[in-house]
């Protein structure tokens, strides 16, 4: 009987209804991800209010959620290569947006900030396995753009946040921004039954049945007959963090996890008080949600057109060239600048923070073999959780110092550059990792 090579029939098939569906239902997950993460800057200057908050006050509650998160991205990101990526999709959606909705009952910021936690803990382990889910089944001339147009869920998630905020604000406060979390829920059944679980994961466990039904839907002539191997499949039995460090992974990554906490740190700092910052500066709480819109809105574009540039020129070097740009346009936020231009700058920072932060992952996902890939994920994700967890809190000391705006933005800039000089770092191990006779990379 011959042996199947499932990786290779993915990487050959040609873009189907199959891939649409698996695109659309992690799109929308991430969607509701999003909103969740993105919500917190939406309502903190009715908090602050609210609950008489200093700003070094209201950038620790913040860091409630980013802790769940980074928590969640190192416990459920491993656990997807050993339960199923699909049951721990399932786990993380259901716990953050049921702790979510709760969130509206709370009367204090203790509470709030528990339950904040707990939703934190699905949103950081939803998305490693998301990605590599998505990574897993899209054909690899195309896979970059396939990613980053799934990730791209998570920038809509953040723009309708603020565009519910616009609405719902006014008129219901700020509860309501959580009470809404509940109508995913609804969908979650409809959403998983087009959610394929992964085959490598069926294989290594040795359901070929199931795995062979998935193969077909992809590529019906090359399930037909033998047994459906995967190049690493019998490397995932024990997936541990000490994989990540063999074969020459060690500096690729030691740099995507730098690369990862200053994405992060970027984003979350400016998720959280771009709107309290244009509000300081003059602006009204409409024009500051919208700015809020905006940078969501160039994540979103960012990370679709970075895709379809990354399969043409390559993730690292898109990635490096976005670093670049969205630092340079945070740096020049804080000039006084006429509203379309100012408009401008946030839609280029949006690309190229929230933008490349879904390149990032993309990155991961092909950095990792099969096997240790939601290991892989899981921990830069957690790596960039500690970033994210920075960010809100630097935010909150830089406006108590009461610097001048400039300074502020051009202290969000600064991880950027970093960035670039770990992306660089990363290239280079990514070359010599190639021409190892010891290494399998099956991405």
């Amino acid at each position: 009987m011959r042996d199947i090579d499932v990786g290779r029939c993915v990487d050959q098939t040609g873009f189907s209804n199959f891939h649409l569906k698996i695109i659309i239902a992690c799109a929308l997950l991430l969607i509701v991800d999003g909103y969740d993460v993105f919500i917190y800057g939406v309502v903190l200057p009715q908090l602050m209010e609210h609950w008489n908050l200093t700003a070094p006050q209201a950038g620790s509650l913040a860091s409630w959620a980013l802790f769940g998160m980074m928590t969640g991205a190192l416990v459920f990101g491993p656990m997807g290569d050993r339960i199923g990526r699909k049951k721990c999709i399932t786990i993380c959606f259901t716990l953050f947006s049921a702790a979510t909705f709760v969130n509206g009952f709370a009367t204090t910021p203790t509470t709030f900030g528990l339950l904040r936690f707990v939703a934190g803990l699905g949103c950081g382990g939803l998305m490693p396995n998301a990605v590599a889910l998505t990574n897993e089944y899209a054909p690899k001339r195309m896979r970059s753009t396939l990613v980053a147009l799934m990730f791209s869920g998570y920038a809509v998630g953040g723009m309708l946040a603020a565009g519910l905020g616009i609405w719902l604000l006014p008129l219901f406060g700020w509860q309501a921004m959580f009470f809404a979390a509940a109508v995913p829920l609804v969908l979650l059944p409809v959403v998983l039954r087009e959610l394929p679980e992964s085959i490598g994961f069926l294989i290594r466990k040795g359901e070929q049945d199931r795995a062979r039904s998935i193969l077909q839907r992809l590529s019906p002539d090359a399930a037909s007959s033998g047994r459906l191997v995967y190049q690493d499949a019998s490397a995932g039995d024990h997936a541990s963090v000490s994989e990540l460090f063999r074969h020459g992974r060690t500096l690729g990554t030691l740099s995507m996890w730098l690369c990862f906490f200053c994405c992060l740190l970027m984003v979350y700092a400016l998720g959280s008080w771009l709107p309290q910052l244009m509000r300081s500066a003059g602006y009204s709480l409409g024009s500051s949600l919208s700015f809020l819109l905006a940078l969501n809105f160039g994540g979103m574009f960012g990370a679709i057109a970075g895709g379809r540039l990354a399969d043409r020129f390559g993730l690292p070097r898109v990635v490096m060239a976005y670093f670049a740009l969205g630092a340079l346009c945070i740096a020049l936020l804080g000039l006084n600048s006429t509203m379309p231009v100012l408009y401008m700058l946030i839609f280029i920072a949006g690309a190229g923070t929230t933008g490349t932060q879904i390149l990032l992952y993309a990155s991961v996902a092909e950095f990792y073999s099969l096997s240790v890939r939601s290991t892989g994920l899981g921990w830069a994700s957690g790596m960039g959780r500690v970033g994210a967890i920075v960010g809100p809190m630097l935010g909150g000391l830089l406006l108590a110092a009461q610097l001048p705006m400039m300074l502020n933005f051009i202290a969000f800039a600064v991880p950027g550059l970093v960035s670039v000089l770990a992306t660089a770092r990363y290239m280079v191990s990514r070359r010599q990792q190639r021409i190892r006779p010891d290494y399998a990379l099956a991405a």
